[in-house]
Order: C-alpha cells, then structure tokens, then sequence
C-alpha cells in the first residue's frame, strides 16, 4: 500500500497517533451531525494539495488516481447541501472546471492515456449532483454542470458495445489500455445511474430507455443477479460466459440510487421491486448494521481504491432515503449504525479525527488513513441529514443548470494514437487489471465476512 504523498499532506508523525478522543456524534442531533462531518471534511481537505500554487487542480498526490479526485468533490457537494457550509465550494468549482476537458466531456488530455468509463464517470456524477444541489453554474461560456453531465452520457453511449456480450461498456475507453476487453459492473453502473438521474432531472424518455437497457444488460449476462448482489465484471473476449463475482459495496450504491431514482420518476412496482430487492441484497456489506467491504477488509487487502468504496454506497443510500422515502425505515438503522461507528473510530492523527478502514472494530482505529478512509466516514454522518434537506433539484422544481442534449458531441470515441504508453500510464483505473483478470481466470471467488 502506497501513502507516502498522502502522509505527507496531514504529517507522517501524526498519523501514527492514535486516542480515545474520536468524533463526539449524537445522531439525533443535526447540529451534533453536522459538527461531526465539519470536523472529517476538515482532514478529508487535508490530503487535496491541487490548490496550490504549481498543482494541478483537480488532481489528488500519489497514490491517488484521477477518478477518485473527481468523487471527492462530488462529497464536498454533498457535504454543502446536507450542511449549508460552503467553504469547499471554491475548490470544488474550480477543480471540477479544470478538469472539463477540451470536449467539454470530462476527458482531459492529461488522463487520456488511462481513461476508463468508470473514470469518466465519477466526474460526471459530481457534476449531475452539483445540478441537482443547485451549486451555480459555470458561466462565461463555460458549460454547465447538467450538460457536463449529459456530455458523459452521450459520449458514453455511443460507446455502447454490441460487438460481443450483446451489448455493455468496457471498462476502458481506448484500445490500447489493459484492461479493453473487460467489461465491469461500475462502468455499466455508473450509466446507469447517470441515465436515471437526468432522466428524474429532465424527464426525458431516452435517459429512461437507456437506464432500462443497461439495467437488463447487466442482468442477463449475470453482472447482476437475480436476488439483486452485484458482481466485478466479465471478460468479453469470452463472450461474458464467466463472471468475477468478487462483490463491492459501490456496485450495490450506484444501482441503488439509480434505482431510486427511476422509482422516484415513475412510481411503478416495478422498480420499486427492484429498489427494495437492491437494499436487501446489500446486506451482505453489513455486520450488525455496520458497513463493511467485505471483500477485502476482513483481509487487510483493500487497495487505495477499495479504501474509498464505502464513501458511494453511503452517499446513495442517503439519495435513496431521500428520493424514494418507502425506503427510510430499511436504511435508517444502517445509515445510523454505521455513522456511529465511523465517528467512534475516527481518533488518530494530532486532532484525534483521523478515520480508519475498519467501522467493525468498535472504536479501535486500523491505522490505516487516506482521502477513501476519510471520505467514506465523512459521506455515511452526513448522510444522517437527508431528512433535513428538500430533495434533488429537476428542471421544473427549483433547476437552474441549463440543458444542452447534444453536450459531449465532438469528443472522440476511437483511440488516440500515442508515441509511448509506459506501464505508469497503463495504471490508472478502479481495480487492478491483473487482479481482475487473474479473478475471472480462477473463475467466481467470494470471501464472506
């Protein structure tokens, strides 16, 4: 595991402390809630250094990939709206509009050569809740935060892949990255999830047609089961015959509120169904209540990417509580056990407010610290909010990003031809290649907690 950038940001020395201070969390007070989430976005805006004088906005240090930066800014938002304290939003603004890219498609130049749709992804969701919570626009010709949005959207399907596997993205956007064969649930998720949620924003069918379409997608190539559990990916140099069924607690989020969403537009039984279904499937990353990534904490194994998985699957059960309230009474005692129990471990660093990995431990901090630690203690106490707040933002309830359908038009969607891809470039994604494609190899593996 690699933190040398990240201990740096907060001080190595500190990080090696640890006391029974913790994070003091009444869960029945908003003002106790929203002191506790202030107190972890403090340490959270430690780790981002892209502000700097020399930095690249938008960019997190080593070890920290593009992608998860995006997801940051996309908890900063969420903090604001569930908080009302704004002092993020300069950075977030302006580390969301360096990044937009010369497509105006979250597609930079400098990630070019690793980007994944998953990656892409990331940026845009930040992007469709900085429409839904209202956070102003751009301006001065720059696009807004929907269209951005809709920009992922468009590029990304475009890229729908009938090819092999009926269908599905891959994980990878351009031929020449590992990992192009592989076609991963947080990619399809991730569209799924965006199509659902500007559909819910604009209320137009074809966002719907296509969260239906990468929904039953999923399903029939067994991405997703049918009791709702929700798998790593296939490999589609295999026709997607075989799955890696390690099981990751954003796959389960993502559908969710995607789910929620769609709920939230149609008030059918189907997706109300679906929803319920989802929730309950997602157990398996609880013990008494707590979340946990069961895959790979039980082991020690989480990688720097895994330590942040937590962060969206409490990000989106909050949206979901939110958006489809039938949901609450399943979701409360989750939310509110597991917020409980990451602000109780949240005692290491000079402040005593760093956060662990582990919420399980019953108070003991793991030593293990970074933005996906933080972020995922911050997101599940702010969570507690969401029945505070007055709901996502749509076009007729109160929007104010402006629309552009076609966003996203000029960007390309077939490789760009490099001189040199060194192995450096080839690292940046979700999850490892070898590990994933080592998994479907070895065929279904699935650790209980």
């Amino acid at each position: 595991m690699k933190f040398t950038s990240a201990l740096v940001a907060l001080g190595a020395s500190s990080l090696l402390l640890s006391g029974a201070g913790a994070i003091e969390l009444d869960i029945t007070s908003p003002d106790s809630i929203k002191q506790a989430a202030k107190s972890i976005s403090t340490g959270l805006r430690q780790f981002y250094t892209g502000d700097r004088l020399g930095d690249v906005p938008g960019n997190l240090p080593d070890p920290y990939f593009w992608w998860e930066c995006g997801a940051m800014f996309n908890a900063f938002i969420d903090y604001w709206y569930y908080t009302g304290d704004d002092q993020y939003n300069t950075i977030t603004t302006q580390a969301l509009e360096h990044q937009i890219g010369e497509f105006n498609a979250f597609m930079p130049d400098n990630q070019t050569k690793t980007l994944g749709n998953d990656d892409q992804a990331f940026w845009g969701m930040a992007a469709m809740t900085a429409a839904e919570n209202k956070l102003p626009d751009l301006g001065s010709g720059q696009p807004s935060w929907l269209s951005l949005a809709q920009a992922v959207f468009n590029t990304q399907q475009a890229r729908w892949d009938t090819q092999k596997c009926g269908g599905g993205l891959k994980w990878q956007i351009f031929t020449f990255n590992n990992g192009y064969n592989y076609k991963n649930t947080i990619s399809n998720g991730c569209f799924f999830n965006i199509a659902a949620r500007l559909y819910k924003y604009l209320g137009n069918d074809t966002y719907a047609d296509w969260a239906e379409k990468a929904w039953e997608w999923e399903l029939s190539v067994g991405l997703m089961s049918p009791d709702f559990h929700f798998f790593d990916g296939t490999d589609d140099n295999q026709n997607c015959t075989q799955v890696n069924h390690i099981q990751w607690t954003y796959n389960a989020g993502v559908h969710m509120a995607g789910a929620a969403a769609m709920w939230n537009v149609t008030q059918n039984d189907l997706w109300r169904t679906r929803l319920e279904g989802l929730i309950k499937g997602a157990g398996v990353f609880f013990k008494d209540n707590v979340m946990t990534e069961v895959a790979c904490e039980n082991n020690g194994k989480c990688d720097t990417d895994q330590r942040s998985f937590k962060a969206y699957l409490a990000r989106w059960m909050g949206y979901t509580a939110i958006v489809a309230p039938f949901t609450r009474a399943e979701i409360d005692p989750l939310l509110k056990a597991s917020a409980q129990a990451a602000a109780k471990q949240c005692n290491a660093g000079v402040n005593q407010t760093s956060c662990g990995l582990r919420w399980i431990d019953n108070g003991v901090n793991d030593g293990s610290v970074g933005v996906g630690e933080q972020m995922a203690a911050m997101e599940v106490v702010q969570a507690l909010l969401y029945p505070t707040v007055s709901g996502p933002a749509t076009e007729k309830a109160g929007g104010i990003s402006a629309s552009n359908p076609n966003a996203g038009a000029d960007a390309p969607n077939t490789p760009i031809v490099f001189n040199t891809v060194t192995t450096g470039d080839k690292a940046g994604a979700s999850i490892l290649t070898l590990i994933v494609l080592v998994g479907i190899l070895v065929g279904a593996w699935w650790m209980v907690s």
